[in-house]
């Protein structure tokens, strides 16, 4: 049998290929899952999608007409998935429910010393033998307060750094973690850490109740000389709400990996396009603010945890077995 796999990074597909090699064939497009390519799957019982794929009703209908029965997400998110129309077209759909935290917080405190040493800057400059230091003084971190909110393995995995730094660490979460009490985090209502918070950094899922969980109010509590990191999903946060306050001259610097409307965007060259996205355009302009292109669990490390994972998910989908991966069973 052959798997088909969508979005498949360059860096990503010889770990693919080596990985299916021992139990399946594996055929890997570059390409992402959408309305337009859906089609391409017709007669694939397995496939592969990465976490940009569109996997609404119109892309699973024709999903499923075409003979898929049967999609494994390399991913931990699932948002993007319909799982009640997954589950009427009796399709399992899997993720990958696990994966090195150490990828994501690692690249969370890239992002946040980035902004707060003004690397991007100081590295531009340079490049053009500017050696000044006007406008790049940072501040110490040790002795300041860190808001983490979400405290799963990657909120603890963050955690554990900035204790290394020597901060106040707050946390907000549904369960608290008994790691991070041990820490010496304390957990505090959620306006209580945005406006004690000299960092805070986002670690939630993306669901219906945490949709622009960091909103206008949420901004606005905010100390103004904050630095917020995002590298979870990007609708935790109202970009247009944030650019609002961008505009007012607030934050020290903003971190973001993720973008609520990166669909489309992220993972493919722009470059020699009109952007269209004003929102982002925007975003990007200002000095203090750091976007890169959902990058955070691009380990070697990682990406191995991914795919393996991912076989697995295969090979239990074959054996009629189950895991906690499976988030709609084989009907």
């Amino acid at each position: 049998m052959e798997i088909l796999a969508f979005g498949v990074q360059a860096d990503e597909k010889p770990l693919i290929e080596q990985a299916f090699r021992r139990h399946h064939e594996v055929r890997c497009l570059d390409v992402f899952l959408n309305e337009d390519t859906a089609p391409i799957a017709a007669g694939y019982e397995i496939i592969s999608t990465s976490v940009n794929a569109e996997l609404g009703p119109r892309v699973l209908e024709v999903l499923a007409a075409g003979g898929t029965r049967m999609i494994a997400q390399r991913s931990t998110g699932f948002n993007n998935i319909d799982l009640k129309v997954a589950e009427r077209l009796g399709m399992t759909v899997a993720r990958v429910s696990y994966y090195s935290p150490y990828s994501v917080a690692e690249f969370a405190w890239t992002l946040a010393m980035a902004v707060n040493r003004r690397i991007v800057r100081a590295s531009t400059r340079t490049r053009d033998f500017d050696f000044r230091l006007d406008g790049l003084m940072g501040r110490d971190l040790r002795g300041r307060t860190v808001g983490v909110l979400g405290t799963g393995k990657i909120g603890e995995a963050f955690t554990r750094i900035a204790h290394g730094f020597g901060m106040r660490l707050l946390g907000w979460d549904v369960a608290e973690n008994p790691a991070c009490l041990e820490l010496g985090m304390k957990y505090v209502p959620k306006d209580q850490l945005l406006a004690e918070s000299d960092l805070i950094t986002l670690h939630v899922p993306l669901m219906p109740e945490t949709r622009h969980l960091i909103d206008a109010a949420a901004l606005r509590a905010m100390r103004d000389d904050a630095i917020l990191v995002n590298s979870s999903r990007g609708g935790l946060i109202d970009t247009a709400a944030l650019v609002t306050e961008l505009r007012a001259g607030r934050f020290s610097g903003v971190g973001l990996d993720v973008y609520e409307a990166e669909a489309g965007l992220f993972f493919h060259d722009k470059s020699l396009e009109a952007v269209e996205d004003d929102t982002l355009a925007r975003l990007v302009t200002f000095p203090n603010v750091l976007v890169t292109s959902h990058q955070a669990y691009y380990t070697e490390d990682a990406v191995g945890q991914i795919v393996d994972a991912t076989v697995r998910n295969v090979l239990d989908y074959r054996a009629g077995r189950r895991s906690e991966n499976v988030l709609v069973p084989r009907s």
